[in-house]
């Protein structure tokens, strides 16, 4: 197998006593679609934040793309981890005095140096492969939930990071509107993005994901295939909490 895009060792995260990641070793190679799933209050999303250090870790190593980004307590070239890792949340996080075009624009401008025109090109590019090219020029105010994710995750694809962070993109969103946003994730996996996705969408997870990961209590339980881990758990505890959440 390829050598990991992220590697993560000894990961630990405490919010005062509360020790929220207790010792994380998790390895993402490149193409990989790892799908995290697990009660709330087990770490998941804490792991996304400390992954692209939006939290700090309390302990342990962060690597992307072969750059120690964490590690002795302190993060470590951030400009390199930014340019490498994008993320997309559960809510939108758009200007809402912007177009659709603008915000995913914007921090190509500001940020890699690209010029208006060439941001813009390639802004209306990735807004029509997620399906919006017919609503670039309108603001988020006119946009559905959806399709505001949608121009999100547009955004994070403009500044042509390797790996993509997804952090429960579909909880904000009405039931109907979340297949269109799962759709345009299977496009990205299906064309090679590296992905890890904290999600309750079992048959997403199932479906798509190479890998399925279950944590709690700050842990990885188990994980593995998700024909594996969501057919055949070995865990009491994965067993416990997929009788609660997956159908029948």
């Amino acid at each position: 197998m390829s050598e990991a895009i992220v590697e993560i060792k000894g990961l630990k995260k405490a919010f005062g006593e509360l020790e929220v990641l207790s010792g994380i070793d998790l390895a993402i190679h490149p193409g990989e679609v790892v799908c995290v799933i697990g009660p709330s209050g087990s770490g998941k999303s804490t792991l996304l934040r400390c992954i692209n250090l939006l939290e700090q870790p309390t302990g342990g190593t962060i690597t992307v793309a072969g750059t120690q980004v964490f590690g002795d307590g302190k993060p470590q070239n951030l400009d390199q981890l930014r340019r490498e890792v994008g993320m997309v949340f559960q809510q939108f996080n758009l200007f809402p005095h912007l177009s659709a075009v603008e915000n995913v624009s914007l921090a190509q401008v500001r940020v890699l140096g690209r010029s208006k025109g060439e941001a813009d090109r390639k802004s209306r590019d990735l807004l029509s492969r997620v399906g919006l090219d017919a609503k670039v020029d309108e603001y988020p105010d006119r946009l559905s939930g959806g399709q505001q994710q949608r121009v999100a995750i547009a955004r994070a694809l403009a500044m042509d990071p390797e790996v993509m962070l997804f952090d429960e993109v579909t909880s904000a969103l009405d039931p109907e509107l979340v297949q269109g946003v799962l759709d345009v994730m299977r496009e990205l996996a299906d064309s090679g993005m590296t992905m890890i996705s904290v999600t309750h969408e079992m048959g997403f997870a199932r479906e798509v994901s190479d890998r399925t990961i279950f944590m709690d209590e700050g842990v990885i339980v188990e994980q593995g295939k998700p024909a594996e881990v969501l057919g055949s758990p070995k865990s009491e505890r994965t067993q416990r909490f997929l009788g609660l959440v997956l159908p029948g």
